[in-house]
């Protein structure tokens, strides 16, 4: 027998940007205290499309004009209402909410009232690689997953604890798989290291320092779920042009690389791909700079995807050893 249980369609938006060398998310404030994703319920009787109902509710309660979106995932877990029903004083139904990820060079702040930028890495802090290993990794996080692979009931299940919490952290001289941002998030709430997890269970201890900000709801595993497609995506589609401004030098293209996959990138190596790849021309004229040598200015050429398939970006990582 099927339930009779009210189901509410949400719609959700991680919006994307990078601010110098900082990846930003536009947030809103929700009524659970905590940052919360731009969202909203569906209404069929007034939005035409998901697509036109998202950009309904991130006008409304961000303040800001979405450009590049695409759908993301769609999520349905118990337990993950309470933003929504708060807002269509809905108790007791069942959301489901359809995620999109949207891309914008616009950082600029919106108007009183609206979203507020903020680096991603404060909700995940062991994904910022760029200057090395994340300290809390090793302080925290390895320390209290491998005390949960030993506490498990038998040999077996040990080690395949052990072998998750290696393939996701890449511990035990594994390598680190910038991609596994949703494996590693879904492993630290199922071990209890992130707040969402304590107040899901209603554990009010508070998680161990460094490990992030809260975001309402389920929002930062929604904004995991998009860090990892897009870590995935800018090296098989050149989506990174999607939020680069118009004219940009190629240093700062590779900061905004380096900035969305979280590791710094091997200079010649990433340049010498980008000119194989033909998305970028020069354009005549140099960055304006108060020292040091002028930089030419490039752009990207768009018409590049008309004349065969597009890959993406080259990621060479630079060797920290």
């Amino acid at each position: 027998m099927i339930g009779s249980g009210a189901l509410i369609v949400g719609l959700n938006a991680v919006i994307v940007a990078v601010d110098e060398d900082a990846p930003q998310l536009l947030a809103v404030p929700s009524g659970e205290g905590a940052p919360a994703l731009p969202f909203g319920p569906f209404d069929p009787k007034t939005h035409r499309t998901f697509e036109i109902g998202l950009r309904e509710w991130v006008s409304e309660q961000a303040q800001f004009q979405l450009g590049y979106v695409e759908q993301l995932y769609t999520f349905g877990d118990m337990g993950r209402e309470a933003p929504l029903a708060e807002l269509t004083g809905t108790d007791g139904a069942r959301v489901i909410s359809i995620g999109y990820l949207a891309l914008t060079p616009d950082t600029s702040n919106p108007p009183e009232g609206g979203g507020v930028w903020r680096d991603w890495y404060r909700f995940f802090p062991w994904e910022d690689w760029r200057i090395g290993e994340p300290a809390v990794i090793a302080a925290v996080i390895a320390p209290a997953l491998r005390r949960w692979a030993d506490e498990a009931g038998s040999p077996g299940k040990r080690e395949a604890r052990r072998d998750r919490l290696r393939i996701a952290f890449g511990l035990d001289g594994m390598t680190w798989n910038e991609e596994r941002v949703l494996d590693r998030y879904e492993l630290l709430y199922e071990v209890g290291l992130v707040t969402e997890a304590r107040r899901d269970r209603g554990d009010r201890e508070a998680v161990p320092a460094g490990m992030g900000e809260a975001m309402a709801s389920d929002h930062r595993r929604i904004l995991a779920t998009a860090i990892s497609r897009l870590r995935a995506k800018v090296k098989y589609r050149p989506v990174v042009f999607e939020i680069m401004p118009e004219r940009f030098t190629l240093s700062h293209l590779q900061r905004v690389t380096e900035a969305i996959v979280g590791y710094p990138l091997h200079k010649q190596n990433f340049r010498r791909a980008l000119d194989r790849s033909g998305f970028v021309e020069g354009t005549g004229r140099m960055e304006a700079r108060t020292g040091g040598r002028p930089a030419e200015l490039f752009r990207f050429r768009r018409e590049a995807l008309r004349e065969g398939p597009a890959s993406g970006l080259a990621t060479p990582r630079l060797n920290q050893g």
